[in-house]
């Protein structure tokens, strides 16, 4: 399937583009070269999103009734600016329709949600080796730096927790 430039759609994800989200989550996973660390399953995701009360949200780019991308999002809370945030978990566009806009349109409609709910900023993390880190500087976000990600999971999460 080609994908021509501005065609793909941009909308909130539904129950039934479980099956393809979490397909490209496991895409994702392998161009990232961790497809062995990605566990997601359609039961997992579904609950996330449409629980009663969801922690997770998504948004889809959909052309020709075929989901090309999605980006999954939860909220953050800035201390500082005293407002939430937006955290981007994931963005991916799938090969075939990158170049053609639907990455900049996902990240555009999560940042009108920003503006439109008064959210203070839009956050995400990106591999630095990742060409997509080209699409976000030219988008206009900056590189965090001097903010080191630090994660505690499996045995140490466990011992902490004890």
């Amino acid at each position: 399937m080609t994908v021509a430039p501005g065609t793909a759609t941009i909308r909130p994800a539904r129950p039934e583009d479980v099956p393809a989200i979490v397909a490209m989550v496991h895409e994702l996973a392998a161009f990232e070269k961790a497809p062995e660390q990605c566990h997601l399953t359609e039961p997992q995701l579904h609950a996330a999103l449409f629980d009663a009360t969801p922690a997770l949200f998504g948004h889809v780019a959909v052309c020709d009734d075929r989901l090309v991308g999605y980006a999954l999002w939860f909220l953050n809370f800035s201390t500082w600016e005293g407002v939430h945030g937006l955290y981007l978990e994931d963005v991916y566009v799938r090969p075939e329709a990158r170049g053609t806009g639907a990455g900049k349109r996902l990240i555009a409609e999560l940042a009108r949600i920003c503006v439109d709910r008064g959210y203070a900023r839009l956050d995400l993390q990106v591999l630095n080796w990742n060409p997509a880190r080209d699409l976000y500087t030219a988008l206009g976000f900056t590189a965090q730096d001097e903010w080191l990600p630090y994660r505690l999971t499996g045995t140490p999460l466990r011992r902490l927790a004890r």
